[in-house]
């Protein structure tokens, strides 16, 4: 006797009758437990979400994160998809985001969830699935496009999923709704223009309508309207615009043993992810110049020289055609290196208030900035490259088409500088995002001061794996937010409906 495999069911093969990406993603979220997850990807997911309560509570303090609020409204409210809105907005547009491979995910794996969660009067452990759902979805299809025009903050698609996967694992959804939500919603993809992005108030909205397209998609299935199955790797479909060389493979690939979730990095200070280990290395050195001198001031250095991969240099290019000194728009300042740097060596520090009126027209800090120069280090690149976020992995999963895309994107140098190819990772357990940098002050007298760091702090690593939920909690705890909050943390998988959505309201409480 012989028997043949079943069809798929209606609306869940491409054209050549075989499963998607997209429907063997959704089949997949709709039948994940959080018993299913590996104890240490639900406790990323964990600091994961209290990192991102940080952000927010840092967003929604900012005058223009007050505007935000004067125009969308509150995080809590009645409307619920208004309310995810606004807690992915307000922890977005400062760059204290997190990361992972691939993506800045928590606007919206963490904002969507904390707003439906909250409104459903789900559970603690509810929210953790949730949170993991959208973190792996987010990440996968980010790192399907990887390596294409749109990286970090200007990759929206990132947030189209992440709002459907946040809210469809609050509401338990089947796995065609999550198919067709997913494929609804990358039907129309939003197309980051930089000049908006970098100079304006724009990037205050960028996410949340990623966001709103996402939950609209998530009705529209609800309500019965079927998207392309195969939306994701048709020739005409999003990869085919969003990825100058398609990763389809990469939305599936290891599903339950690849964990994008526990790549993530953790953002400690604000700027983009390029410029971490700069701003970690001058804060030690602010340390190392008030021990070698006492009291000083920009005058007393002469040079200061950033010695850094190709991934810092790439940011600061985009950011330097919108600089102007003290008038440059926070979006290039946050991308750029000298005058964040000048400020950790001055201040010992870099916060959000550093990029405001008054911090931001100190004439001392641009006096340093102005001393302050980049010069690229090949050993720092090829460490780079070799890492698995923020794309070394994806070059790997590329192949030869890899190198050839980095022969494009950066030159033939940049190509040479590539490790062999070798097979995508099994797992994401040994994860690492090295973005190097050494900063090398050189004092007028001559005296040299220098310090160096591969993996940042907060930057995915063994360091990161040990510790992210103390450093998550005084991240929080930095951001203002109460002390009763780090320390129910720990039983979050255990709380009851009533006692999560109190914690909530605290975490975010002014």
């Amino acid at each position: 006797m012989t028997t043949e495999a079943s069809a798929p069911p209606p609306g869940a093969a491409g054209t050549d009758g075989r499963l998607t990406q997209l429907t063997r993603l959704g089949e997949w979220a709709g039948r994940l437990e959080l018993s299913d997850i590996p104890k240490r990807v639900v406790d990323f997911a964990s600091s994961h979400l209290l990192s991102q309560l940080a952000a927010i509570r840092t967003g929604l303090r900012q005058g223009d994160g007050r505007r935000l609020v004067g125009a969308l409204g509150p995080p809590f409210q009645a409307d619920t998809a208004q309310s995810a809105r606004v807690l992915a907005a307000a922890g977005a547009w400062l760059n204290l985001d997190d990361t992972a491979y691939a993506g800045h995910l928590g606007p919206s794996t963490v904002g969507v969830p904390v707003a439906f969660a909250y409104a459903r009067r789900l559970s603690g452990a509810e929210l953790l699935r949730a949170v993991v759902l959208a973190d792996e979805c987010a990440a996968r299809v980010t790192a399907a496009a990887t390596l294409g025009p749109f990286r970090g903050q200007t990759a929206l698609h990132t947030h189209i999923v992440g709002a459907v996967a946040g809210r469809l694992a609050c509401e338990r959804a089947p796995a065609e709704q999550w198919h067709n939500a997913l494929s609804l919603a990358l039907s129309a993809p939003p197309w980051t223009l930089l000049r908006g992005f970098v100079t304006s108030d724009a990037r205050l909205l960028h996410v949340p309508v990623a966001v709103r397209m996402g939950l609209d998609a998530c009705d529209a299935a609800a309500g019965g309207l079927r998207g392309a199955p195969d939306i994701i790797e048709h020739p005409d479909g999003f990869l085919g615009q969003f990825a100058t060389v398609p990763l389809p493979d990469a939305v599936t690939l290891g599903l339950g043993e690849r964990w994008h979730t526990e790549t993530l990095s953790f953002k400690l200070h604000p700027g983009g992810p390029g410029i971490d280990a700069a701003i970690d290395c001058a804060i030690e050195l602010h340390r190392d110049l008030g021990a070698e001198l006492g009291a000083w001031d920009a005058a007393d250095v002469a040079d200061v020289a950033v010695e850094c991969s190709v991934y810092t240099l790439f940011a600061a290019r985009k950011a330097e055609p919108y600089l102007a000194g003290p008038r440059s728009p926070v979006g290039a300042l946050v991308l750029t290196t000298p005058y964040p740097v000048a400020t950790a060596l001055l201040t010992g520090r870099l916060t959000i208030e550093d990029f405001t009126q008054p911090q931001v027209s100190s004439a001392e800090r641009w006096q340093l900035a102005d001393k302050v120069r980049l010069v690229h280090d090949t050993t720092m690149t090829r460490a780079l490259l070799a890492g698995d976020a923020p794309f070394g992995e994806a070059l790997r999963q590329a192949g030869a088409q890899g190198v050839a895309w980095l022969k494009e994107f950066g030159g033939a140098q940049l190509a040479d500088l590539a490790p062999e190819t070798t097979p995508p990772a099994k797992d994401f357990t040994t994860a690492s995002k090295p973005t190097p940098a050494r900063v090398r002050v050189t004092l007028r007298d001559g005296r040299v001061l220098t310090r160096e760091l591969s993996v940042p702090h907060g930057g995915i690593g063994p360091e990161l794996r040990a510790s992210h939920a103390g450093l998550m909690a005084e991240k929080f705890r930095a951001a203002g937010g109460a002390a009763a909050v780090v320390e129910a943390w720990p039983r979050l998988a255990t709380l009851a409906p009533p006692d999560l959505r109190a914690l909530l309201e605290q975490a975010l409480a002014p």
